[in-house]
């Protein structure tokens, strides 16, 4: 008998879901909604077509001691909704900032599920930063709207690899500047 590892990653609540972290049992949705070539071509890091293994690779990343993103899974069972409707990170950077990504299933899309996510990520603040950052791609408005819903402010373009598209791709940049708080 193999016993999951327990990750030291607090749930964060909102009224219509929780900010819980991955578990094994998430594999079969993430996979099945990472595979849909309008999420990965929305992200810099699925490849399109999800190869075997990837997302088994990315859980056990998210659940080990030394990881270096925090990983939770969008999750509406509370309110009678899906197990698991999207995913949102914070990927640790230096001098106390994170990255945040996300994304969210396109059966979910246009439900205000993902600015609702980011506010609640940054309201909780969980690794108690002084500012997050965040990138979307140029073709993709909604994402940065739900960025600046956030209250995140537009610092310049750039580009970014996506796997999925097999190219460099123009971005937005955003920060959020936070009052750290003392524990």
């Amino acid at each position: 008998m193999q016993m999951e590892t327990i990750v030291n990653q607090r749930t964060i609540e909102t009224a219509r879901f929780d900010l819980r972290p991955l578990r094994r049992s998430d594999l079969g949705l993430i996979e099945m909604y990472a595979s849909d070539p309008r999420v990965a071509k929305n992200t810099s890091t699925i490849p399109h077509p999800l190869p075997p293994g990837v997302i088994e690779a990315f859980i056990q990343r998210a659940m080990g001691d030394a990881r270096t993103e925090d990983v939770w899974v969008m999750d509406a069972s509370k309110s009678g909704g899906a197990e698991v409707a999207g995913v949102i990170s914070l990927t640790h950077l230096c001098r106390n900032q994170s990255e945040v990504g996300f994304w969210v299933a396109p059966a979910f899309w246009n439900t205000h599920l993902a600015s609702e996510a980011v506010t609640a990520l940054v309201a909780a603040n969980p690794l108690d930063n002084a500012d997050m950052f965040a990138t979307v791609f140029q073709d993709n408005p909604a994402s940065a709207r739900v960025l600046t819903n956030a209250g995140f402010v537009y610092l310049g373009d750039a580009e970014t690899y996506c796997l999925a598209r097999d190219g460099a791709v123009p971005t937005w940049t955003y920060s959020c500047k936070l009052a750290a708080q003392k524990g």
